[in-house]
């Protein structure tokens, strides 16, 4: 894993870490907890995760590099 991905799962890991606590927190004037933001910060970390991870690179198959090579 490169530098460049390593602080990349870094960040989103804080993310992450900041939505849940942002979900978690109660507020006086509400008596339950979350918000969208929190949701918002949630899906986002994970797609930065994911991305950090290598799961969204393009591999192609056997039969497709036959083709174009």
């Amino acid at each position: 894993m490169t530098t460049a991905r390593t602080l990349e799962l870094v960040v989103a890991i804080a993310i992450l870490a900041t939505s849940v606590w942002l979900y978690r927190s109660q507020r006086k004037a509400d008596r339950g907890y979350g918000s969208q933001g929190a949701v918002l910060l949630l899906v986002v970390g994970a797609i930065v995760a994911i991305h950090a991870l290598g799961l969204l690179e393009y591999h192609p198959s056997q039969s497709e590099l036959e083709a174009f090579g």
